[in-house]
C-alpha cells in the first residue's frame, strides 16, 4: 500500500496508459515531501533540547559560583536559535500558519479562492527563491569566516538561509500544485 493506495499488480504493459504513471510520480513526491517535512519536525525537536544545555549552563553558572562562566555557551545558542527559526519557518510554511493580512474580500467561489490562495503562494516563492540565491552570496561570505570563540567556519551557519529557501520552494510548489487542481476542478462552485 502507498498512503492507502493500492499499486497495480499488472504488468507495465496491460496498465492503462497516461493515469498510473502520473498518479504515482505524484504519490511519490507527496511521499517524499510529507518525509522532509517529518525530518524537519525531528531536527527542529533536536535542535530545541540542544539549545536547553547552553542556556541552562549560563543561568546555573550566573547564580552559582561553582560552576565557571563559559563563554561558547552563548554563540552556541545564537547558532541553534538561527537554525531553529529557519527551520520553524519551514515548517510554518508547509503548516500554512504564516502571517495572513486580508486585503481583498473573502472569495466566494472555488476558483476565487483558488487564485487568492496562488497569490500568496506565489509571494512566498519569490521570498523563498530570494533566500535561495542570496543565502547562497552569504553562506560563501561564511566560508572565509570562523567563529571567534568556537572555530566554526560560519558557513555552517550561514547555510541556514539558503536551505530555508530551498525547503520553502518544495513546499510552495506543493501548494502551488493543489491550487490549480483546486481551480482545475470546479472553479465557480460556491465555496
Amino acid at each position: 500500500l502507498v498512503t492507502g493506495v493500492q499499486t497495480c499488480a499488472l504488468p507495465i504493459s496491460r496498465r492503462t496508459p497516461g493515469l498510473e504513471p502520473k498518479y504515482f510520480s505524484r504519490v511519490k513526491m507527496r511521499l517524499f515531501i510529507d518525509r522532509v517535512y517529518r525530518a524537519l519536525q525531528m531536527l527542529l525537536t533536536f535542535l530545541i533540547g540542544i539549545l536547553i544545555i547552553p542556556v541552562t549552563i549560563q543561568i546555573v553558572a550566573r547564580f552559582s559560583e561553582y560552576v565557571p562562566h563559559f563563554i561558547w555557551t552563548e554563540e552556541m545558542a545564537r547558532f541553534c536559535l538561527i537554525w531553529i527559526i529557519m527551520i520553524g519557518a519551514s515548517i510554518a510554511v508547509r503548516d500554512g500558519a504564516h502571517f495572513d493580512v486580508d486585503v481583498l474580500p473573502h472569495p466566494k467561489t472555488r476558483g476565487a479562492e483558488a487564485i487568492a490562495r496562488m497569490t500568496v503562494h506565489v509571494g512566498i516563492l519569490v521570498v523563498a527563491l530570494i533566500f535561495l540565491a542570496f543565502g547562497w552570496r552569504f553562506t560563501e561570505f561564511g566560508f572565509e569566516q570562523e567563529s571567534e570563540l568556537t572555530g566554526i567556519n560560519m558557513a555552517s551557519i550561514h547555510v541556514a538561509w539558503p536551505v530555508a529557501g530551498l525547503v520553502w520552494t518544495l513546499f510552495m510548489l506543493e501548494k502551488l500544485y493543489d491550487d490549480f487542481q483546486l481551480l482545475r476542478e470546479r472553479p465557480g462552485d460556491p465555496l
